[in-house]
């Protein structure tokens, strides 16, 4: 595929937005973590949604424009809902025994309920 314009507008970058205090002139700061100096602010949320977005799609033809290298969002699943952790063999042993006699008990009263 070609990583043309609209191919990196239409990439999921995430968007942080931020309150910006009322003696700092108050409404909304929006940037794009991944895209350094990618940022703009609003009065309102929306409009600093609206307002950054905008500012992507300027920023990313000014860095194609230049040839710079542009960086993408990771497209792969941050958590996969699986850890690894060492713990002595003797308790892995305890853990899998015990592991075994819960399912053993769930499958007995499944079974148990069925009567």
């Amino acid at each position: 595929m070609k990583k043309d314009f609209n191919y990196y507008m239409s990439l999921n970058y995430p968007v942080e937005i931020s309150v910006i205090p009322e003696d700092e002139g108050g409404g909304y700061f929006a940037c794009i973590p991944l895209l350094p100096g990618c940022w703009s602010d609003g009065e309102t949320f929306e409009e600093a949604y609206k307002n950054i977005l905008e500012v992507k799609g300027l920023w990313l033809e000014d860095m194609l424009d230049r040839s710079l290298p542009i960086n993408e969002p990771n497209m792969k699943p941050r958590f996969s809902g699986r850890f690894v952790v060492r713990v002595p063999k003797t308790l892995h042993r305890l853990l899998a025994e015990e592991s075994e006699r819960e399912v053993l008990s769930i499958v007995l009263r499944k079974f148990l309920q069925t009567f």
